[in-house]
């Protein structure tokens, strides 16, 4: 799992790889939000929205003379349907391509000129752009995004270009990565009918064969005002970026949006499991639980629960899996615990390890399995539950927080329907939670009938150099 200080470094990478919602990434990052003493209550959020359907929402920050600007819109790859798969991140890509205004490339240069920084990323629930710049060049960005949102100008040529790119970037992020294509077959195994099933960025033959309509018709149905949100987090005055955001996207055109038809998950009825063969140097597993959210679940407690569960398992060196799995039997180099509370849609939880060479991974299984049982049959102690709390209220070493993950907390829990309010409930819901509550939710929720198990059995690398070869010989 992601240390504390490499979250902060790569958060964005790993949204965009749909592999963020480990417990420790979660709690740190909140943790970050609320750690400062200057992020208390004094720090109000303030939202707006205009008669077109765009909401808003500022959070003053006056630290230093910086903004964040991000704009949210309420699409990802579970709002996609089969054939289309991965068109939400491939959009993200021609968002860049330019308008009728902007040639392409042309809003990444205006950016950098200015002296700022610019991304974007795609999730199963979401799509960003963010802009980080000079307080006084909020303007530009307002400017360039309310252009792009309703006059993209998607071109063939510029789509077949960034065809091969994402292409690319499938190849080197999931092809060529043992773990991360893995996870990509349990999640296809797991799910029977949930939109969770697709990889963010797409099935390969899906990507082959997108056409500029099928992107025109998604960037229409989507890219709305009434269907996007824009967070400000920063040194500026809420009034000012209010008149900012009217003059710019207050005359855009709403849509009329239908909502997504429900794809609710089959019942589970036994352990699902399966065997990967991959081109790797280690063998490894992972054991996903399916689990409710905060959206999902009739009573909130449980999903803070299965929160601070997880935490118990996997929440730095003095958590279970690092102190019996990975230091004291030493039979796993690694092994992690993640749980998406804030997912639009049911999720897992899930339970990964890496064997220390020599040991099988059915010692590793029944090693998991047995802490799965601890916590069933027996109360986490005190100072365990203490450890996992003071981690949400941490505020060594990163006390200097980024305005940009501030803006990303709003964006995310508005996006998936929970409200930016929800965020100020976390810590004290989290503090709330009891061992008992947690027993409660080990037994109810991982049991074998909701078991998911996928187990990679390492393949000589050398397959993986003739496969690459042969590819070349055909002009791949």
């Amino acid at each position: 799992m992601p240390k504390f200080n490499k979250m902060l470094r790569n958060i964005a990478r790993l949204y965009h790889q749909q592999r963020l919602g480990g417990t420790a990434i979660w709690l740190l990052l909140v943790a970050v939000v609320f750690s400062t003493p200057s992020y208390g209550q004094s720090l109000a959020v303030h939202e707006f929205k205009l008669p077109n359907g765009l909401k808003i929402l500022v959070k003053e920050d006056h630290r230093s003379p910086v903004v964040v600007s991000q704009v949210w819109y309420k699409v990802g790859s579970s709002y996609e349907h089969g054939g289309i798969t991965g068109i939400s991140h491939m959009l993200e890509h021609m968002m860049f391509k330019g308008t009728d205004k902007y040639a392409p490339g042309e809003f990444s240069r205006i950016i950098a000129e200015n002296g700022g920084n610019e991304n974007a990323f795609t999730n199963r629930d979401y799509t960003a752009y963010f802009q980080t710049l000079d307080k006084s060049r909020l303007a530009i960005s307002f400017e360039m995004e309310a252009d792009r949102m309703r006059n993209l100008h998607l071109l063939d040529e510029e789509l077949t270009k960034e065809l091969q790119v994402v292409l690319e970037e499938r190849r080197k992020r999931t092809e060529d990565n043992p773990q991360a294509k893995m996870y990509e077959y349990l999640m296809a195994m797991a799910y029977a009918n949930s939109p969770y099933k697709n990889p963010v960025i797409g099935w390969p033959a899906d990507i082959e064969n997108y056409k500029v309509a099928d992107l025109q018709a998604w960037y229409e149905r989507w890219y709305a005002p009434n269907n996007a949100t824009l967070v400000v987090v920063g040194d500026v005055d809420v009034d000012d970026v209010l008149q900012l955001a009217k003059k710019y996207f207050g005359a855009l055109e709403p849509s009329v949006l239908v909502d997504v038809k429900p794809r609710t998950e089959m019942p589970q009825q036994g352990v699902r499991r399966m065997i990967v063969k991959l081109p790797a140097k280690l063998p490894f597993i992972f054991m996903a639980y399916k689990v409710p959210v905060l959206n999902t679940i009739d009573n909130e407690q449980e999903a803070y629960a299965l929160e601070v569960l997880a935490g118990i398992l996997d929440g730095g060196n003095s958590a279970r899996f690092s102190t019996q799995l990975v230091r004291g039997r030493q039979i796993a180099v690694s092994a992690s615990a993640g749980y998406d509370l804030s997912a639009r849609l049911s999720s897992l939880l899930t339970l990964s390890a890496t064997p220390v060479e020599g040991v099988s991974v059915a010692t590793i299984e029944a090693a998991i399995k047995e802490e799965v049982m601890r916590l069933q049959n027996e109360l986490v102690l005190p100072d365990e539950l203490s450890r996992v709390k003071a981690q949400v209220l941490a505020q060594s070493v990163y006390e200097h927080d980024s305005m940009f993950y501030q803006g990303m907390l709003l964006g995310i829990f508005e996006m998936v329907g929970l409200g930016w309010s929800k965020i100020d409930e976390y810590v004290e819901q989290i503090n709330k939670i009891t061992a008992e509550q947690i027993q409660a939710v080990a037994k109810k929720y991982l049991i074998d009938r909701h078991l998911n198990i996928a187990v990679l059995e390492p393949q000589a690398l050398v397959l993986q150099a003739t496969h690459e070869l042969k590819g070349a010989n055909h002009g791949h």
